[in-house]
């Protein structure tokens, strides 16, 4: 990138190079399967130029059809094909089908979910005239392989970081303490928070048949911790590398666990895929704008593909489907259910205290399903929470001493 110090008006040429030498030095690497990266980059870069001379609506559905098509047809082979397989031979397999089904040895692009969510949102922005096609395919590369947020976000929709692209060799004010202040505290949360807390979180689902009640609790809050720190701290590293190339990209995580209900969890965790579920699935399928049923059903299902979309496992789904479940009460409640204590202030402010401690502690369970692999031991690890149960002997001595461990 030093080169481009030097060419202030050359922006295309240093777009040009940083685009295509990041995607060859991925593609070098192994981090990344380039062919169906810029794959996709062509396919959204050409449908939003047609989008933006096409007036006719079925002819513009059909363009935003075949982007959808083109990059969840990548999305599903890299990332789910195995899991819809297995899911449906084990479904054969219960019915007593014997079946057998071919095996893929395919190598999950770095970023995919990232990068195929932000090259949809650009599609979909132009389809709805939100904002102008991009004209230069360099700029349009840069947009979608920036790679400061391309492993772990946050997702940056076009009119925000398109903008910023165009303006990121502006060396002159590029806040270089605060970049390198994120990419530190980054490094704490991830390698000095997350992966040492890790131990004691790893430790309590490994052994959830041989633990105490005490123990199962500390695991759950630790795990709790420790995708945080490690989420946030990926995150922290990002923005930070950003701003070293003069790009501001938006807070991605806002202190979640000081959330106040539900919803305010999911406006400070992971903001950028909350607000893309929003306004990408959520309003798409109807929002709230119909009958309360609809907008339950709506919540559940954009709950369910959130969680999909984290992993391609049932425990993201199970934990998506959770999280639908606790916000379609939170708000069956609020609009149905009359609290008594709303005209009293210290009553209500005392239970807007007790619902925020609920809160925290059923998000801080719900984690629990996206961890263990079989679901009965998701049961049995749940019964500790609630049954008073001391560890097994032959465990305490273990306990003891990677406690010693983790605090020394």
């Amino acid at each position: 990138m030093g080169f481009c110090r030097g060419l202030p008006k050359e922006k295309f040429i240093c777009s040009w190079f940083f685009t295509f030498g990041q995607l060859l030095l991925l593609s070098f690497l192994g981090l990344s399967f380039w062919g169906f990266n810029f794959f996709t980059t062509i396919l959204d870069y050409s449908v939003g130029r047609a989008l933006g001379f096409q007036r006719n609506l079925r002819e513009r559905k059909v363009l935003l059809f075949l982007s959808l098509l083109g990059n969840l047809s990548v999305l599903g082979f890299f990332k789910y094909f195995h899991f819809f397989m297995d899911s449906f031979l084990t479904l054969f397999h219960s019915l007593g089908w014997q079946i057998s089904a071919p095996t893929l040895k395919v190598i999950l692009p770095v970023g995919i979910s990232f990068y195929t969510f932000q090259s949809l949102s650009y599609s979909i922005d132009v389809y709805r005239q939100r904002i102008q096609p991009e004209k230069n395919f360099f700029h349009y590369a840069l947009f979608l392989s920036f790679f400061p947020q391309l492993v772990a976000g946050p997702i940056i929709s076009a009119k925000i970081l398109l903008p910023a692209l165009r303006n990121m060799f502006s060396w002159d004010n590029v806040p270089l303490r605060e970049g390198v202040w994120l990419i530190l505290l980054g490094f704490v949360k991830k390698a000095v928070i997350a992966d040492r807390i890790s131990v004691i979180s790893d430790f309590a689902y490994q052994f959830p048949e041989s633990i105490s009640t005490f123990f199962a609790w500390l695991g759950v809050f630790s795990y709790s911790i420790q995708i945080y720190c490690d989420f946030s701290g990926y995150t922290d590293i990002a923005i930070g590398s950003a701003l070293l190339l003069g790009v501001r990209l938006p807070e991605n995580f806002k202190l979640p666990y000081t959330a106040t209900s539900f919803s305010d969890f999911w406006r400070r965790w992971h903001i950028s895929l909350s607000g893309w579920l929003r306004d990408y699935l959520y309003i798409s399928l109807g929002g709230n704008r119909i009958a309360d049923f609809t907008t339950y059903r709506n919540l559940l299902i954009t709950m369910l593909l959130g969680g999909l979309w984290h992993g391609a496992s049932w425990n993201f789904v199970i934990w998506g489907f959770l999280h639908g479940i606790l916000l379609v009460l939170e708000r069956w409640f609020r609009d149905s259910v009359s609290f008594p204590w709303k005209e009293n202030s210290i009553l209500r402010h005392g239970m807007k205290f007790l619902y925020q401690i609920f809160v925290i502690l059923s998000v801080c369970l719900v984690w629990v399903f996206s961890v263990q692999k079989r679901f009965l031991d998701r049961l049995d690890f749940s019964k500790l929470y609630f049954c008073f149960v001391k560890a097994s002997n032959r465990l305490i001595r273990c306990r003891v001493i990677f406690l010693r461990f983790f605090f020394l």
